[in-house]
Parts: structure tokens; C-alpha cells; sequence
């Protein structure tokens, strides 16, 4: 971070939210401001606008979310959609309101059409239907980059979005049924593993291809892009959107993703694939390089990233 600067993680102490503070404390920043979910209700529009303008901000990260995996998309469609457009309009309108200088809002990969020409690019956007099993959290997303462009041309406002593909890493849910790929897979391995199961169901084909960025990779990206000037930006933004995506820009099958799980947990049994179950979208790869012309890239590979995750959840989930 450049200069003197006071920052908002909206969602601290979620996965990305958190990655966020420990980057930041890495910079030597140390006037961060942050609040629980208990001090305050972001689904609050009166909560959110006393805070900010208490708090004044110069920066404001909006990483916090209701996220989940296909089987939470499923099951709670109305609560995905209704919360997270009340998080991201309460904090845009707030920092509007309040003379943020910067804000950046961070949304999702799954905001691209279903079948969008791969690897996606940023234009892609809007130009086919969304997938099914989570198009009420991909409107959602959509709406907030939509929020942010509106700002910034009506009100001249430095609101940016951010891509992320999917992510992993220290801090995640580690539920079997509700949470992302990476951490539902990591936990019924280790379970298996633990009570000597000879198999795993796996939801879907396993055809599916996926692109997994680590958290901490991410979070060295909202720094970057937050750093960038006006100028800088610009020159990256296509003509009809202005997010930018982040990710590896490297896929794999979720077969391979979960051979390479049961590696790392050290599971020997079988991988047993549920085809009756949702794959979600059949590809879904980033190009990232609009993002990656400014000098950032991903460090983290995928095993090593795995291996700390893995020991993470060992020593803080309850296993």
C-alpha cells in the first residue's frame, strides 16, 4: 500500500477477508479497521452507513459474502441472492456517502456464461445465460460490478472490481456438504482416511475443469490492484466492463484435483463419482492477463498450496 492510508476489510474473518489483514500486515500497515458479524450486521443499511462514517476509511475491501458450494446454492437460492446484494449495495452506497477515496469489491468467477468461450475473458461478461446451480449468487456479483461502475460514472467514484477465480486455502468452511470444492473434498478424504473407508462418493463427473487460486495469491492481488492509479487501470479495462479477473490461468479436471487431494491426506481407497449429481459449469479457466500486464502474478502451486491448507484444517477444523 502506498501512503498514509486507512483501510476497511469488510468480511475480516472470513478466508479472503483474512488473507487481506495478513497481507496488509506484511506492508507495515497498521491502521486497519474491522468488524464481526456480531458488532455489525452488513444486511443492515442504517448499521453500515453509521459505521463507515464513524470509521472513515480512505480504502474499503469488500470481501465479505455469503458463499458456498453447489449444494448450498441449491439449497438456499433466496438467502444467496438477498444477502449478498444487501452486503455490496450498503457498503458501495456508504462509501459514496462517506468520500471513500477507493474501494474494492471482490466477486466471483461464476459470473460468466455457462458455456463462455474459454479461457474467459472480462468482455464475456453478460454475453450467454449464467449456470443454473448458482445463477441467483452469480446475479448477485454481477450486480456489484454493475453497482460500482454506476458510482463511479455517476458520482466520479474510484469503485473497482476484482475476479477471483476459485479459491482455497487456510480459513476456509471445511463442510462436506455445503462448502466450495477443494475443502469439501479435503475433509471427506481425511475422514475416510481417519476411519479406514474403503471409498468416497464425489459428486458429479469429475470431467469438470477447474481453476484454483490460493488465497494468499489473492490477496497480494487486491493489494496490487488497489495500488494501481486511475490511469493504470484504465488502460486494462475493456471497453465494456472494467472488473479484472485473478486467477492461475491453469485448469484441471476435478478427477485430478481429487487424486491430488488424496495424495496430499494420504488416502489410499477408491474415488467413486456420482454422475447423478450437478457437475455446474464444464470449464470455467480465467485469462488473466489484463491483470498480469501490471506486473502481478501467482506464486503459490497448486501441491504446495494443498500441503498448508491440508495442515491448516488438521490443526484448527473440527475433524
Amino acid at each position: 500500500m502506498t501512503g498514509e492510508q486507512k483501510i476497511y476489510v469488510a468480511g475480516h474473518e472470513g478466508m479472503a477477508g483474512s488473507a487481506i489483514v495478513r497481507a496488509l500486515a506484511t506492508t507495515g500497515e497498521t491502521d486497519i479497521v474491522a468488524a464481526s458479524h456480531e458488532e455489525l450486521d452488513l444486511t443492515n443499511p442504517a448499521a453500515v452507513e453509521s459505521f463507515v462514517g464513524a470509521a472513515r476509511p480512505t480504502r474499503i475491501v469488500v470481501a465479505a459474502a455469503r458463499v458456498g458450494g453447489i449444494h448450498a446454492n441449491n439449497s438456499y437460492p433466496a438467502e444467496f441472492i438477498r444477502q449478498n446484494l444487501l452486503i455490496e449495495t450498503n457498503l458501495i452506497h456508504a462509501a459514496h456517502i462517506h468520500g471513500c477515496q477507493r474501494l474494492l469489491f471482490l466477486g466471483s468467477s461464476c459470473i460468466y456464461p455457462r458455456n463462455a468461450p474459454q479461457p474467459i475473458r472480462e468482455e464475456y461478461l453478460l454475453d450467454g445465460q449464467l449456470e443454473p446451480t448458482n445463477e441467483p449468487y452469480a446475479i448477485a456479483k454481477i450486480a456489484g460490478i454493475k453497482l460500482c461502475e454506476s458510482y463511479n460514472r455517476q458520482y466520479g467514484c474510484d469503485f473497482r472490481s476484482l475476479m477471483p477465480t476459485n479459491l482455497y486455502g487456510p480459513g476456509d468452511r471445511f463442510d462436506s456438504e455445503d462448502s466450495h470444492v477443494i475443502p469439501a473434498l479435503m475433509s471427506r478424504l481425511h475422514k475416510a482416511r481417519v476411519t479406514g473407508a474403503p471409498s468416497v462418493e464425489i459428486w458429479g463427473s469429475g470431467n469438470q475443469r477447474r481453476e484454483f487460486l490460493h488465497v494468499d495469491d489473492l490477496a497480494q492481488a487486491c493489494l496490487h490492484v488497489l495500488d494501481l492509479s486511475a490511469d493504470q487501470l484504465g488502460q486494462i479495462s475493456c471497453t465494456r466492463c472494467s472488473h479484472v479477473n485473478v486467477g492461475t490461468g491453469v485448469d484441471m479436471t476435478i478427477a485430478e484435483l481429487a487424486r491430488l487431494i488424496s495424495e496430499v491426506v494420504g488416502y489410499p481407497g477408491k474415488l467413486l463419482f456420482d454422475t447423478d449429481r450437478p457437475d455446474g459449469m464444464p470449464r470455467k479457466r480465467l485469462d488473466i492477463s489484463r491483470l498480469t500486464s501490471t506486473g502481478w502474478s501467482p506464486t503459490i502451486a497448486l501441491r504446495d498450496g494443498l500441503q498448508t491448507t491440508y495442515e491448516w484444517f488438521v490443526a484448527n477444523a473440527r475433524v
